[in-house]
């Protein structure tokens, strides 16, 4: 019978891989919780309707690439392919915005997208991502990027990455600057790659970030957005970028930067690395203040990001930062006429000691095949509980990272001194 493989894109993650994983999220969870941010825990299946108005219709993310589907009872559902529309749906349904109530929230989990498979890009795939309600300030943004730039700080990963910053500014002001694309671009349609094409009537501006050099080209004598926002935008603008350049964080302007979710305004960014080739944005967000209020909610201004958790991984090793496992404190040996005994001591170890990684033989085997296993493991002591300790109610002590000589104790005496021969 053919074995069943996991499905392309959808990829398992290993128990060697594990450490790496737990470093990232234990350090992104304390640098959260030190800013006061909450977790929120989401469904990955929504109503599509949620993507369809929230993402919007003419991204490539709706287009081409949710997971779709009709359930039992006719309803349309989609795997989630993004963070912020479910969160957002979340806070309206749940009343957690209102007038002069900031929120501040993160979580984390796997998403999905049907696109080719890639290095650092997956079908399924885990982002972790940081939202702020309430808060209509260009501090809050300013703050914002200062929490991403002090978790490369605490990942060892200051020196590999650079951020990238645009103002795409209002609503109104975006809407007249579409209009001024379009009709410079559409004279030349037909001289744009496939997908810019596409996009000219649906997603204009998504076309200023088309990697196609052609019509990059094009692009040059276009009209620029920046002659369609106001001096105020402008102002605050300005005031993020010397506030960012005054915290030392490596920032560029990057005026083709517009993301490709179309509920964004104002702020968006980018942080970018060039140690993973051509997928080089790991984290990546900006200001959405019409969402809550699209998605039936009152009118809230809110900013965040997402990190692809993938890419982190691939670029902490591609920088060589080998995340050691903790090793086995304690493994215990016994024999068939003992093991239930050894079993009840361990027990009685764990509780006693609950910061202790115990592991225990249960294959038995001959004593030599198992102090071998106790070597493999890494731990400092091996504890032998075997007929003979059984009959004597001892346990011996053997220490295996040290030269010291094997004690033999009553076992209520070596409950008691374990914990100090470990440390």
């Amino acid at each position: 019978m053919a074995k069943i493989q996991a499905i392309r894109g959808m990829n398992d993650i290993l128990p060697q891989q594990i450490p790496l994983w737990q470093h990232f999220e234990n350090t992104a969870k304390s640098l959260l919780t030190s800013y006061g941010y909450q977790e929120i825990r989401l469904p990955v299946v929504e109503k599509s309707e949620l993507f369809h108005r929230g993402v919007g219709d003419g991204t490539d993310i709706v287009e081409k690439e949710t997971y779709d589907f009709t359930d039992r009872g006719d309803e349309k559902l989609t795997l989630r392919p993004e963070g912020t529309a479910g969160c957002v749906r979340a806070v309206i349904e749940h009343g957690m915005v209102a007038r002069n109530q900031v929120q501040k929230l993160w979580y984390m989990g796997p998403m999905y997208r049907y696109e080719r498979p890639q290095k650092g890009r997956y079908r399924q795939f885990y982002q972790f991502g940081v939202e702020v309600y309430g808060h209509d300030s260009i501090t809050q943004d300013a703050e914002l990027l200062a929490l991403s730039w002090r978790f490369w700080q605490a990942l060892g990963l200051d020196k590999n990455v650079t951020l990238q910053i645009n103002n795409l500014g209002t609503n109104e002001d975006r809407e007249k600057y579409k209009q001024a694309l379009i009709s410079y671009l559409t004279p030349i349609k037909d001289q744009l790659d496939e997908d810019s094409q596409r996009r000219l009537t649906k997603n204009p501006l998504r076309i200023l970030d088309s990697k196609n050099q052609t019509t990059q080209v094009l692009l040059e004598n276009a009209p620029k957005l920046d002659a369609f926002l106001s001096a105020e935008t402008k102002g605050e603008f300005q005031k993020l970028y010397t506030h960012l350049k005054a915290l030392n964080i490596p920032v560029t302007i990057n005026p083709h930067l517009v993301r490709g979710l179309d509920y964004y305004s104002h702020t968006v960014f980018e942080w970018v690395t060039e140690d993973l080739g051509a997928q080089g944005t790991i984290c990546a967000g900006g200001r959405y203040n019409s969402l809550v209020e699209n998605l039936g909610g009152p009118q809230t201004p809110a900013v965040g990001f997402a990190i692809g958790i993938e890419r982190i991984i691939l670029l902490l090793q591609e920088v060589q930062q080998n995340i050691k496992t903790k090793r086995c404190d304690i493994y215990v040996i016994s024999d068939d006429k003992a093991i239930f005994n050894a079993i009840e001591f361990t027990e009685t170890l764990r509780a006693a000691s609950p910061l202790l990684q115990i592991e225990q033989n249960h294959t038995l085997g001959s004593f030599k095949s198992q102090f071998k296993k106790a070597d493999k493991s890494g731990a400092k002591l091996a504890l032998i509980i075997a007929e003979n300790e059984c009959d004597n109610k001892t346990c011996t002590i053997k220490f295996l990272r040290e030269e010291k000589d094997q004690i033999t104790l009553p076992q209520d005496e070596a409950l008691k001194l374990i914990d100090t021969l470990v440390e």
